[in-house]
């Protein structure tokens, strides 16, 4: 299991766009992959629930993968999220 936080600093959070390039990331892995916030924990491929968390601007989540590529799910997630979503 490998787990890192990170902040969501694009203007709308994690919601409708940036939530669809999250999901499409996310399902590019084998690994289950997890995205939790204030103690709720949702699967990162499923847009209903990503979106049920309410990520908005300067939400910290953590984000949980496990898996044969635990690691780099994490990191490239972590990385797409640091970047703000860029069209």
């Amino acid at each position: 299991m490998y787990t890192r936080n990170a902040v969501v600093n694009n203007q709308v959070g994690l919601h409708a766009r940036p939530a669809t390039f999250f999901i499409q990331k996310s399902n590019e892995f084998k690994s289950s992959i997890w995205v939790e916030k204030d103690e709720r924990r949702v699967n990162a491929k499923s847009l209903l629930g990503v979106l049920s968390l309410g990520i908005v601007k300067g939400s910290e989540i953590t984000l949980i993968a496990s898996g044969e590529d635990e690691k780099i799910a994490v990191d490239t997630l972590v990385e797409l999220i640091s970047s703000e979503f860029p069209e």
